[in-house]
């Protein structure tokens, strides 16, 4: 399943690079709003910060929500109490695109998350001309030397990563590239199985300094509550808010956990 999304995603972009190339692509990035400090976001400890996502679909669900106006659920979000707003730019499977990476990140003032599988310098650029200030490595899907080169793009354009890991060996080698945000996943990219106790596990392995974000198997306050007493500063909340009657007050029930 992760090959064929990362196949699908460098297919999209080539065909975009054919039409934008990167010295056209980086004049935009130059002229996109500056950069929000997603390290500042995250980093005060008094509470547990929220990073609140955008998505219509995901392969292992369908269909979760029909999201018209992105930019009026992102604001809801923001209203509500996140630190963060993700936003899914594969459109494939997950139903997102970059125009709504830049609507949103034209509307809110926190910062915001390309979620994407990134694999080439053109995508992070890509990520910064539609006003991304942060982007998603998936270190299942690449190399280290890969991951060490992306981050070094990304911040010669003064954005952060999300360096996501789904097993203590990529937990280790997110660290070892230099990651200053690292976000464990509880979803088995095999099976789609969520395993809750996977973070708290994952944690001792985490030096004083990095970012540690809790992703996935959150539906409910406590579920937050609980990743928070394990330790974690942040947690990426999908799901729970597209499907909710009310995202406002979702993100703010997780926050208060």
């Amino acid at each position: 399943m992760l090959q064929g999304l990362y196949e699908g995603a460098r297919q999209d972009a080539n065909s975009r690079e054919h039409e934008v190339p990167l010295h056209e692509l980086e004049k935009q990035a130059r002229s996109a709003r500056p950069v929000r400090s997603a390290l500042d976001a995250l980093s005060p400890r008094d509470r547990i910060h929220v990073i609140s996502e955008i998505k219509r679909k995901s392969p292992s669900k369908g269909e979760l929500a029909d999201i018209d106006d992105p930019v009026a659920l992102a604001q809801e979000y923001e209203a509500g109490g996140a630190s963060m707003i993700s936003v899914l730019t594969e459109s494939r499977r997950f139903g997102g695109s970059l125009a709504d990476l830049h609507a949103v990140s034209a509307a809110v003032d926190i910062p915001v998350l390309r979620k994407d599988f990134l694999e080439s310098e053109y995508q992070i650029v890509e990520a910064r001309a539609a006003g991304a200030d942060v982007v998603l490595l998936i270190m299942a899907g690449i190399t280290d030397e890969r991951a060490e080169r992306l981050l070094e793009v990304a911040r010669e354009w003064e954005m952060q990563a999300l360096v996501e890991a789904h097993t203590a060996e990529e937990v280790d080698r997110a660290i070892a590239v230099g990651a200053d945000i690292v976000g464990v996943n509880a979803r088995d990219l095999a099976t789609f199985e969520l395993n809750k106790d996977l973070f708290g596990q994952m944690v001792p392995r985490f030096p004083d300094g990095v970012i540690r974000v809790a992703e996935s198997a959150v539906a409910e306050a406590s579920d937050v509550a609980r990743y928070r007493s394990q330790g974690a500063h942040a947690v990426l909340i999908g799901e729970a808010l597209v499907t909710g009657a009310n995202p406002r007050e979702r993100v703010k029930e997780f926050v208060a956990a």
